[in-house]
């Protein structure tokens, strides 16, 4: 959606999840004047006029991917005005790689107050190309500089770039558009810049996550599932773990994966890294997981410094989990037994509605605001699969709304 900014054409852009994130990031475009349509999972985003280079405050703190917009905006305007960015409380995500990259391109940049002003100075507006080297291979600083090096003047290197496959989607989304990306998906990302980009109609990837936490669904609860479309080769550490606990995955075709119930779970050792490690997403679905695997794990949270909070909410269900720092000792039990818990983010929350399907009586999870801005109604999902789970005080419309009320909703397994 950010890099829709890019283009002064209609963007159609197919397999859009209902998630509040993305109604969120809606209303963030909207207040720059672009126009959006949906219908079902297909999204139309005209930003032919962007009547504001200034984006709400109140929104952007809300949701960290809407900052990534600047890199856009900077590039379409010359000027750019971002409040820093929010989204959960996982631990501290600094903008200074996006800042350091829009400044290496020839922007002035300054952060008063809250808020991101930059603007390219001189007559024509237009960023520089240049060769950028970020301390860390941030997804996000990665997605920000890219997008904004595809309108710059002349060649950008982006060096110790992110492969995630969200970064290899975007540049497949700008290329189609008429941009000229290469690289991406490894280290070293090189964009020539172009005058302008046209008109597109684009399907984003399936969701590797969303994916990983039916995966591990299936694990948790001994049962056989059929997972498509997926795109297995996004999943090698989070299949390669499953398949070390014990897990029989299998790969029907080239978009399909199956899962077979084990009677044993076995422990297993987990650090999370950038791609393609395993996955800090997947970290949380994970510990839930092996609380019920024989014996002792080791999990290390190495890519943010504050991403185990779940653990006490598992051992209110009676897990036997240890935190020292950013390290999370697991000792497998025999069971888990349902209790009132509470999702302290987006990951920690689908975590516990994991560990609720497989625990006995019944769980009750609050703290829906953070499952809704990335999963697509997975209770309903759930539900279709034969799990005992019930939303209450959900939303009465599926697609929900920026200021939903999920927040004081619960899931009940």
């Amino acid at each position: 959606m950010a890099g829709a900014l890019l283009c002064s054409g209609d963007c159609r852009i197919r397999n859009v999840p209902l998630l509040a994130d993305v109604d969120r990031m809606g209303q963030v475009l909207s207040a720059l004047g672009v126009r959006l349509t949906r219908q079902g999972d297909i999204l139309d985003i005209n930003a032919r006029e962007i009547t504001t280079s200034k984006a709400p405050y109140e929104l952007v703190t809300q949701l960290r991917a809407s900052f990534f917009a600047i890199g856009s905006i900077l590039a379409r305007l010359g000027v750019a005005q971002m409040p820093l960015p929010g989204g959960c409380a996982i631990g501290a995500r600094p903008v200074d790689l996006h800042v350091r990259g829009l400044q290496a391109m020839g922007a002035e940049v300054q952060i008063e107050h809250g808020i991101c002003n930059a603007y390219v100075p001189g007559s024509s507006k237009r960023l520089k190309g240049a060769k950028i080297y970020l301390d860390i291979a941030s997804v996000g600083a990665t997605e920000t500089l890219m997008m904004a090096a595809t309108l710059a003047d002349g060649e950008t290197i982006i060096e110790n770039a992110a492969r995630e496959p969200e970064v290899v989607d975007l540049a497949n989304f700008c290329n189609a558009m008429g941009a000229k990306i290469q690289g991406a998906g490894t280290s070293t990302i090189t964009i020539v810049g172009v005058s302008q980009l046209h008109s597109v109609d684009y399907s984003i990837i399936p969701d590797r996550i969303e994916a990983g936490t039916f995966l591990v669904a299936g694990a948790i609860t001994r049962s056989e599932l059929t997972l498509s479309p997926v795109q297995p080769d996004h999943l090698i550490p989070v299949i390669a773990k499953l398949r070390e606990i014990g897990v029989t995955i299998i790969e029907e075709g080239s978009d399909t994966l199956r899962v077979l119930p084990a009677s044993t779970l076995r422990a297993t050792d987990i650090e999370t890294l950038p791609h393609p490690g395993f996955p800090t997403d997947m970290q949380a679905p994970f510990m839930a997981l092996l609380t019920l695997a024989e014996g002792d794990s080791l999990i290390n949270e190495s890519v943010f410094e504050n991403r185990l909070r779940h653990a006490s909410e598992l051992n209110r269900l009676g897990a036997d989990i240890r935190v020292k720092g950013n390290t999370a000792f697991v000792r497998g039990v025999p069971l888990l037994s349902g209790a009132p818990v509470l999702g302290t983010d987006l990951r920690a929350s689908a975590a516990l509605v994991l560990a609720g399907l497989a625990a006995q009586g019944k769980t009750t999870i609050q703290g829906l605001h953070h499952l809704d801005r990335g999963y697509d109604r997975l209770d309903m999902k759930l539900q279709q699969l034969g799990a005992k789970i019930l939303r209450v005080g959900a939303p009465a419309d599926t697609q929900l709304a920026p200021n939903t009320s999920a927040s004081t909703s619960s899931i009940a397994t």
